[in-house]
């Protein structure tokens, strides 16, 4: 089990990012969190098998259709065994 913390920058709030976001984690079995932040930035925390993960970091390069991802800046932390994944 791996966990990663993302800050994802550019035209990503008001654009559906964390909906979508929670619909694309779901569907490949990552759990973690996703919220607006008051910078205009998104944060996220996504934990799972490597794989899983990384299609989900992957998909946040790109975002919603309506987003401009500009930069997506990601660390490994320690997982914290979550159970779900949620819109904070």
């Amino acid at each position: 089990m791996v966990a990663v913390h993302a800050v994802v920058s550019g035209q990503v709030q008001g654009v559906g990012f964390r909906w979508r976001c929670l619909q694309q984690a779901q569907a490949i079995g990552v759990c973690g969190w996703v919220r607006n932040m008051p910078d205009g930035t998104v944060e996220l925390w996504a934990e799972g098998e490597d794989g899983p993960v990384q299609r989900l970091l992957d998909w946040c390069r790109q975002g919603p259709r309506w987003a401009r991802v500009d930069r997506v800046e990601e660390r490994r932390v320690t997982p914290r065994g979550l159970g779900s994944f949620e819109v904070r």
